[in-house]
This record gives C-alpha cells, sequence and structure tokens, in this order.
C-alpha cells in the first residue's frame, strides 16, 4: 500500500471514529421540557384533598394532551410534567408554539371548569388561580429502567429541577437557559415579548438564563363560553317540596352526589358512565332505572348562598328534572324536585292521564328518602 493510500485510508477512519463520537454523544443530549403548575402547594394544602387530586390529573392529562413535537414524557412529578427529546433542540419558534399551546390550553380548562363547575368546596372555587410556568433546557442525560419504571439521570436533569426555584416573581413565565437559547439565537420570538436575563446560583455554578411573562396570551385567548341547553317551549307538570332539617350545602350535595343518588331517588337503581369525575355543567351519566337505561346530562346550574338550582335534562331533551335548594335558616332547607316536560300535545296527555300519580307518589317517597339521608352522606362544602 501506497503512502496517499495508505493516508487515505487513515484519514476515512479518523472520519468515522469523529462520526462516531459524535453519534454517541448526541444520543445522550437533548432538549428538557418541564411545565409546572404555579400555585400547587398552596391549593392542595387549603383545599379539599379528594377534588383538589382530581383537579390537578385534568390539569395533568390537558397538558399531556397538548404535545405537538414529539415529547417523551418521563414522569409525572405531583405538580409538574417531565417531557424529553433526544437529539438537536427545535427551532425557539416552534418551542414557542408548544409553551403557547399548552398555556392556553390550560387557562382554557381552568376558564371552562370556572363557567360550568357545580361544586362549592374550596379546591373547585380556587383552581381558576392556579397558572403554568414552563422550563427549557438543553443538555446531557440518560435513561434508565425500574421495574416498568423509566428514569432519566445526569446533571443536566438536576440542573432543570433547580431552575424551577428560581428568583423570578411572576409565575406564568417560559424560562430557557442560555445554553439553548444561543443554540437557536437566529430565530426571533413573536413580536410583542422581549428576553428578559437572570440567572441562578447552584452547586455547579451560575446558570444563565432568559425568560418571557406569559401573561399576555391570557389576554388574547377566544373567550370561552358555558354551555347553554333548551330544550324548547317547556311545561311544567309536576312540583313537590319538603323542608328537610339540614343546612342548604348538605341537602344540595347530598341530592346531586351520582354514588348515593339510588339510595334516595326511588326510581334510579345505578348511576355509572360518568363523563367527569367532578360533576359540571355538560357532564353527562347514565342512569339505570326500573325498565331500562336512560342517559342524562346536566344542562343548568345557579348557585346563591340562599338558592341553588340544578337541572337534568334527558338524552332527547324532551324532560328536565330540577333540584331546587332554598335556605329556611343555617339548619332547615326547603327542598323541590320540579319535572317539566317538552310541551307537546300527545306526551303531555299521556302523562297526564297515565303516569302522573305514579310518578308523583314516587317523587314525594324520594324525598322523604333525602330527608333521611342527607346526615349520612358527606359533603364538601
Amino acid at each position: 500500500m501506497n503512502r496517499n493510500a495508505t493516508k487515505t485510508c487513515f484519514t476515512n477512519l479518523f472520519f468515522i471514529l469523529t462520526v462516531t463520537l459524535f453519534k454517541n454523544k448526541m444520543a445522550n443530549r437533548g432538549l428538557i421540557f418541564i411545565p409546572d403548575i404555579s400555585g400547587f402547594t398552596r391549593f392542595v394544602s387549603n383545599t379539599d384533598v379528594e377534588h383538589s387530586r382530581y383537579i390537578i390529573q385534568e390539569l395533568l392529562e390537558t397538558i399531556i394532551n397538548a404535545n405537538e413535537i414529539d415529547l417523551s414524557v418521563s414522569e409525572v412529578e405531583g405538580d409538574a410534567v417531565l417531557f424529553y427529546k433526544y437529539g438537536e433542540p427545535p427551532g425557539i419558534n416552534i418551542l414557542y408554539e408548544q409553551v403557547k399551546k399548552m398555556f392556553c390550553n390550560f387557562h382554557r380548562h381552568l376558564i371552562s371548569y370556572e363557567l360550568c363547575r357545580i361544586c362549592q368546596c374550596t379546591a373547585c372555587r380556587s383552581a381558576i388561580n392556579l397558572s403554568l410556568k414552563v422550563i427549557t433546557h438543553y443538555g446531557e442525560f440518560t435513561g434508565y429502567n425500574v421495574k416498568n419504571f423509566d428514569k432519566l439521570v445526569g446533571k443536566d436533569i438536576i440542573v432543570a429541577h433547580q431552575l424551577l426555584k428560581n428568583n423570578i416573581e411572576q409565575h406564568e413565565y417560559w424560562l430557557v437557559t442560555d445554553g439553548l437559547r444561543n443554540n437557536v439565537s437566529r430565530e426571533n420570538i413573536p413580536p410583542g415579548f422581549h428576553w428578559n436575563l437572570s440567572s441562578i446560583d447552584t452547586e455547579n455554578g451560575k446558570i444563565p438564563f432568559g425568560f418571557i411573562h406569559l401573561s399576555p396570551l391570557r389576554k388574547k385567548m377566544p373567550p370561552v363560553n358555558k354551555p347553554q341547553y333548551d330544550i324548547g317551549e317547556k311545561v311544567q307538570v309536576l312540583s313537590l317540596s319538603k323542608e328537610i332539617n339540614a343546612g342548604i350545602n348538605t341537602v344540595f350535595y347530598t341530592a346531586i352526589n351520582f354514588s348515593s343518588r339510588h339510595q334516595w331517588f326511588t326510581r334510579v337503581k345505578e348511576i355509572n358512565d360518568l363523563s367527569h369525575t367532578l360533576p359540571r355543567v355538560g357532564t353527562s351519566h347514565c342512569c339505570v332505572l326500573e325498565k331500562g337505561k336512560e342517559i342524562m346530562f346536566t344542562s343548568d346550574f345557579s348557585y346563591s348562598p340562599e338558592k341553588i338550582i340544578y337541572c337534568e335534562t334527558d338524552n332527547n331533551e324532551t324532560s328536565i328534572c330540577q333540584f331546587t335548594s332554598e335556605k329556611m335558616n343555617d339548619r332547615l332547607t326547603r327542598f323541590t324536585i320540579d319535572l317539566f316536560l317538552k310541551k307537546n300535545f300527545i306526551m303531555l296527555n299521556i302523562f297526564r292521564l297515565l303516569m302522573k300519580k305514579k310518578i308523583q307518589k314516587s317523587f314525594l317517597k324520594s324525598i322523604d328518602n333525602l330527608a333521611l339521608l342527607v346526615n349520612r352522606v358527606h359533603s364538601p362544602a
């Protein structure tokens, strides 16, 4: 082999080794992306534990469902999701659009729940105050498996988590470490935003970063409207009332509690297939009755400390059952069941001739059952 051929051979070998080393290095480098719910600690410390758990679960699912850049989920960390993606970092505009999607979907979910929620417990009332911040960092890390759990480990995983405890006063922001920001510095975020520069001191030294406030995005979100249901012109065919020895919230929560509905409402044997764990306007459920099943959904709700109105409409939108709780005093509540039917001459006459007496008797028995049950059902009021 002559000298030129030998030189060419060594050059090719060096090139192959360099590419291999680069690929091996890049195989352990990637994007770390952490959306974190702001206000979580205060929220779970000061609210009803059961309902706060469901609210946070729905919010985390909303964040995960908004993933549009093929991020992988390493784990859910209480109030945050640890996403990652090996390889070259996405462009800053791509990252911004992903952050925007998660942030807006998060707040759209909260606004929708606030408009439609039925529960008046502390957790449900204060959920609207939660917010979101996002940490993005680029560095080296690797994964390992413990039984069925995939975990990430590496200095940069620690750095990303340390960045969650920074000195940014507001709680709605997108933080980007300088290493990631400089890699894509030729791209700009949309007009109206600008980078704020800061740093954090850690055990591994000072980590500089830039951040932008996300609050302006909330002003640009399209309005969220409460669902509206209307069965058209309707006729009240029954109205039955009884004063119950319990507070208004206790009576109300006992009446709408799906898990105990069968214990007082004589026509209902079981309720299942809830579309939401926490009921709200638009929630559907299946009533198992004596003669079959009927799909119902929550169609309206209004709340005041003196009067609470809750309505359920059948899936065909032909009837409405309305529960009204009115405060007499702190320990006495008037509870009323009203039944409305869609204005239809044939339907109304069939009801009056064949069904009215039987349903009236059933409703009276149901209200008596409710009066006995109110002190045995926990309410998160």
